[in-house]
């Protein structure tokens, strides 16, 4: 019979700090704790979900006495929906822990002679501030224990006063909204997100009225079948609102009724898309979102510069805050009109079109073809003829014939994905040797590897990080390099 050890609680532990990945930490008889769902402060007994010999993980069976720090969440769905895992932190806390978290990745990991850092670029707007939000319409709602104590609880008291036992519907288990924390398969029933102005609230839950009504399935993530999957709103500062409905399979006639309704109920919706999802995944890389109503895309601006947004498009998604990162990265650039400046990672060309007017050339790379006919469009609609996008890896494209043709860099701006740069682009930055390099990062820890390896031709002379996400722990950070005498 195999035994199962006993699990290993601890009592009274402090809470001292943050750690990375939003996780907390304390010590205890000299090794380091990182414990989920708690707040520098608490006072809580902890039990051990993993127990090596320097470190451990775990979660609180109880808070003794809570943090000073602590305050209210605001949403209902607080630490059952997976995002938003700040709102017990004030916000002004919250800036001050990402401070300390890139601060503690670039000493810690990368190692090299920092400068000063500047104060965090902090938001104005800690709520309502995401352009894009994807809702999951399943099979499989989630269902807190305190929500089934509740449900078994009334099962028994209606038993005692002789109540038939209430009916459980094939529909019971569904649910609009978004995953549960750590689970791919259950899906939190939201009544109100505060991430998205409306009325992305009232669009998903007229949709998910109107197929209970009419006898739609949602999807079964498990089983792979089921007919309403997924939705994609986007809202722009402009005004105009983009809709995708993602179904599991074709069923014209069920869709062109849904989607009309759509219409009638919201006709503030200016695009108005649908997408038939028949793969395992959620991915729209490869698939064919199709337009049902207007132009297919929205208008977004940041400064006067426009974008334009399509279903597939990648595009910051806190508009407001990404104007203030772009204009750091602009900042340190410093451009004076005589630089050629190289945008790698480019995307849709964001970062390369704002700092345009200030360039002599911009030069935009990046992996994925369809982000680079994004770039161009959006470079024609700027009016900026001295712009040019390439689609492939800078490692192959940036030889001596590309910079023959369009002029070595005097800048290069990188802003990779949270992975980082490959080691193949950072020894070809070294053997450019472009004379200021301006790193934009979605993820300290990596961003402080890269810094080690450029270390050795270059110098950090600004950092500045930004908080494009309140009330979670992701941070950007914004570093200049120098090339050294």
């Amino acid at each position: 019979m195999r035994k199962y050890k006993k699990p290993v609680v601890l009592q009274n532990v402090l809470v001292e700090d943050y750690a990375a990945e939003g996780k907390s930490l304390a010590r205890v008889d000299g090794k380091v704790i990182f414990i989920e769902n708690a707040v520098p402060g608490d006072v809580v007994d902890l039990q051990l979900s993993k127990n090596k010999k320097d470190w451990a993980e775990g979660w609180p069976l109880q808070v003794k006495s809570y943090s000073a720090d602590r305050v209210q969440p605001f949403c209902a769905h607080f630490g059952v929906c997976g995002g938003c895992q700040w709102q017990m932190l004030p916000y002004e806390k919250q800036l001050v822990y990402k401070q300390k978290q890139v601060y503690d990745n670039l000493h810690r990991i990368g190692k090299v002679s920092l400068p000063e850092m500047m104060p965090i670029a902090g938001c104005e707007e800690t709520r309502y501030y995401r352009n894009k939000l994807e809702y999951t319409f399943s099979t499989k709602r989630f269902v807190s224990k305190e929500d089934y104590k509740k449900f078994k609880e009334k099962q028994e008291a209606d038993a005692l006063a002789g109540l038939p036992p209430q009916e459980k519907t094939e529909t019971s288990d569904y649910a609009a909204g978004f995953h549960a924390k750590g689970m791919f398969d259950k899906v939190v029933e939201i009544n109100t997100c505060h991430l998205q102005h409306e009325p992305t609230n009232h669009i998903r839950k007229a949709i998910a009225a109107y197929a209970l009504e009419h006898g739609h399935s949602f999807y079964d993530i498990r089983q792979h079948q089921g007919w309403l999957r997924t939705m994609q709103v986007r809202l722009a500062t402009t005004g105009e609102l983009m809709v995708n409905i993602v179904f599991g399979y074709e069923a014209p006639d069920e869709r062109k009724a849904l989607l009309d309704y759509v219409l009638q109920r919201f006709p503030e919706i200016t695009t108005l898309l649908y997408t038939i999802n028949t793969k395992k995944n959620d991915s729209l890389f490869d698939l064919s979102p199709q337009v049902y109503h207007g132009k297919g895309y929205i208008i977004e601006k940041l400064e006067d510069f426009s974008f334009k947004i399509s279903p597939k498009s990648f595009f910051q998604t806190n508009t407001r805050q990404a104007e203030k990162l772009y204009q750091i990265t602009r900042e340190f650039a410093a451009l004076d009109g005589t630089q050629t400046v190289y945008d790698l990672y480019c995307g849709t060309g964001s970062i390369g079109i704002f700092t345009s007017r200030l360039a002599k050339r911009i030069v935009g790379v990046e992996v994925v073809a369809e982000a680079i006919a994004d770039a161009k469009e959006n470079a024609a609609l700027n009016n900026l003829p001295h712009t040019a996008f390439f689609a492939g890896d800078v490692v192959d494209i940036c030889d001596d014939a590309f910079f023959a043709q369009h002029g070595k860099p005097d800048v290069i701006i990188t802003d990779p994905p949270r992975a980082g740069m490959h080691e193949k682009l950072v020894n070809k930055l070294l053997e450019i040797a472009a004379p200021l390099i301006v790193y934009v990062s979605c993820n300290p820890a990596t961003q402080a590897r890269d810094l080690a390896l450029l270390g050795e031709k270059y110098s950090v002379e600004k950092i500045q990080p930004v908080d494009m996400f309140p009330h979670t722990h992701h941070i950007e950070n914004v570093v200049q390099l120098k090339l050294k005498p």
